[in-house]
């Protein structure tokens, strides 16, 4: 009996002192993971604050039995991302604010073996040069039974998590990236394009320099037409008065069409001139404008192989029928391109 007494007291003083070093322990936890990704913050924040996007890159997916299921709306106040999984049994996370482009805060609720445990997500966005730092944030504390459970587990509750959110960031770069660089090209074939008026402004740069000088000329030439009271009468373009394919090199006007003739005065930094009727060959560019040279070739491939000749007194242009400052996904910019012929 005596034994029996002393194994009582020895497993009591065990299971006091054990209950008094869970109590003590601090139940906090902070999983934090960050990563600078070649994204726009418009086009990060708007994936992650879908939920219905998380199952395509969400690092919970790549776990072992675990389902997902997403609320009827997926965005905004109120939506519901929810799992159920083995390690942790059941979860759901809930979307509480947005702040466009920069912060998303979200309630997160675990079911565990233990009961439930609570916390808060944040997602902050930061511009970094032309990337975008991404941070996700996990924090809350822990009840004595989860404490308990996770004292005697292999893992504790960070090391669970942090190669999760580790993993989510790497494949919501990858993710994203992949979409980014979509692009498709269709030559549309022979058209007749009307010309018209337009305010203008040259300059000579390499061909692949085109496009990101051409964005600040066309940005000169609206204020110029605003500030003078010229109207606008359609989407800006570019006509190269020379493009060397060759030696890489081009002189070009970036351009903004107007209704009619406009005079400009002596000294004037914008000049308008006149794009005649002519016939050409359509191409449409969907996707990044890196992919002109491509959209290029093929236009000229289809010129030779239906014997068509480009017409040497003409003037190819190119006309941005989305604007990349509005439309942040570059798969889903439209450039089309026009190669006049005889």
């Amino acid at each position: 009996m005596k034994i029996i007494k002393y194994l009582f007291f020895l497993f009591l003083i065990v299971f006091i002192a054990g209950s008094i070093y869970v109590a003590t322990k601090d139940g906090d936890y902070s999983v934090e993971s960050s990563k600078v990704i070649n994204a726009p913050a418009p086009l990060l924040f708007k994936e992650v604050a879908d939920l219905s996007n998380w199952k395509s890159w969400n690092a919970w997916d790549e776990q072992k039995e675990i389902n997902m299921d997403v609320s009827e709306e997926p965005t905004g106040e109120g939506a519901e991302f929810s799992w159920t999984a083995d390690e942790i049994r059941d979860g759901k996370i809930t979307t509480l604010s947005t702040i466009p482009y920069s912060k998303i805060e979200q309630s997160l609720v675990l079911e565990t073996s233990t009961g439930e445990a609570t916390g808060k997500i944040i997602w902050s966005f930061e511009a970094v040069d032309e990337q975008t730092r991404v941070t996700w944030q996990m924090s809350g504390s822990q009840s004595f039974k989860e404490k308990l459970a996770f004292t005697i587990q292999e893992k504790d509750f960070t090391e669970i998590f942090q190669p999760i959110f580790e993993q989510g960031l790497q494949n919501l770069e990858e993710n994203v990236i992949r979409r980014m660089e979509e692009y498709s090209i269709n030559v549309d074939g022979i058209t007749e394009h009307g010309g018209g008026y337009y305010m203008y402004t040259t300059t000579a740069a390499k061909l692949g320099e085109v496009n990101a000088r051409a964005s600040k000329m066309i940005s000169q030439v609206s204020v110029y037409m605003d500030d003078n009271n010229i109207s606008i009468s359609g989407k800006p373009f570019i006509i190269y008065n020379q493009r060397d394919e060759r030696n890489n090199s081009s002189i070009f006007s970036a351009a903004v069409p107007t209704p009619s003739q406009v005079i400009t005065p002596s000294g004037s930094p914008v000049l308008n001139g006149y794009l005649a009727p002519q016939k050409v060959v359509k191409t449409t560019l969907k996707g990044h404008n890196k992919n002109a040279a491509e959209a290029w070739e093929k236009t000229y491939r289809y010129i030779e192989e239906n014997g068509l000749e480009v017409d040497p007194r003409g003037q190819a242009f190119e006309i941005f029928i989305t604007n990349p400052l509005e439309v942040e996904n570059p798969a889903l910019w439209v450039t089309e391109i026009y190669i006049p012929v005889q």
